[in-house]
């Protein structure tokens, strides 16, 4: 594959955002899709958060096996992979790459995969920043980041994955039109999210009324793990165009 990728950093592997990478024991057909589905969906390990350590962008059109003339899609942190899948199921043109550290909702995304049959989804099980590193600029015409940490103790708000370095990533990886949408269920993070991406001179909030921001869009498809965790709580939902 062309634009191949480095091999792992000491340093870079620990600046990660997320916690545990594993939590309860695998079942067997658990196991088995990550010992035979997975490797054929993995996306090339990169460990390395400056875009200068690549000197050949990810070639997308090979990862896939073929250019995808909807384009690509970046979600982050895909939890089960419900709506990562739901996408791919409904946009079979767009190329899809999931970014997901925690090894169970891989597992859980790739059970997905094999009852729909999809074949646009690639998968990255590290910090999504390093495959953000080694995209090519210009290269996203749609990013998800849904109900991330909101990291609510002071002392850890540079953990928080919607800051100005991110953003500023993924306005250099965003075609102008592109759609970046945001999620949280946090009021506190919410305002940091609103603060981070409206100052943002690369982005612009698609909000008119509050019910733009208070309501699900119809192509914004709710999962069984959202509907249990934000049970009694008000999520919102931010669209933002890259300008």
């Amino acid at each position: 594959m062309t634009g191949s990728l480095p091999q792992p950093e000491e340093g870079a592997r620990r600046r990660t955002l997320y916690g545990r990478r594993q939590g309860k024991k695998l079942r067997p057909g658990q196991q088995g899709l990550l010992e035979t589905l997975l490797p054929r969906l993995l996306v090339p390990a990169t460990h390395s958060l400056d875009p200068k350590d690549h000197p050949a962008p990810l070639d997308l059109a090979a990862l896939f096996g073929r250019p995808m003339p909807g384009g690509y899609w970046l979600e982050v942190g895909f939890g089960s992979g419900e709506h990562l899948v739901w996408h791919a199921e409904h946009n079979p043109d767009v190329g899809l790459i999931g970014c997901e550290p925690y090894i169970n909702g891989i597992a859980k995304c790739l059970a997905h995969i094999e009852r729909t049959g999809v074949g646009n989804v690639r998968v990255f099980d590290n910090d999504a920043r390093f495959i953000m590193a080694a995209l090519p600029p210009g290269s996203l015409g749609r990013a998800f980041v849904l109900f991330p940490d909101p990291w609510p103790k002071a002392r850890h708000q540079k953990r928080r994955f919607v800051c100005r370095q991110t953003l500023d990533r993924l306005a250099e990886l965003m075609v102008p039109g592109a759609e970046l949408r945001l999620a949280t269920d946090d009021p506190v993070h919410l305002l940091w999210m609103l603060e981070q991406a409206c100052l943002h001179p690369a982005f612009t909030w698609l909000a008119e009324r509050p019910g733009d921001w208070r309501q699900r869009p119809d192509d914004w498809p709710p999962t069984r793990y959202e509907q249990k965790m934000l049970a009694g709580r008000r999520p919102a939902f931010l669209r933002f165009r890259r300008t």
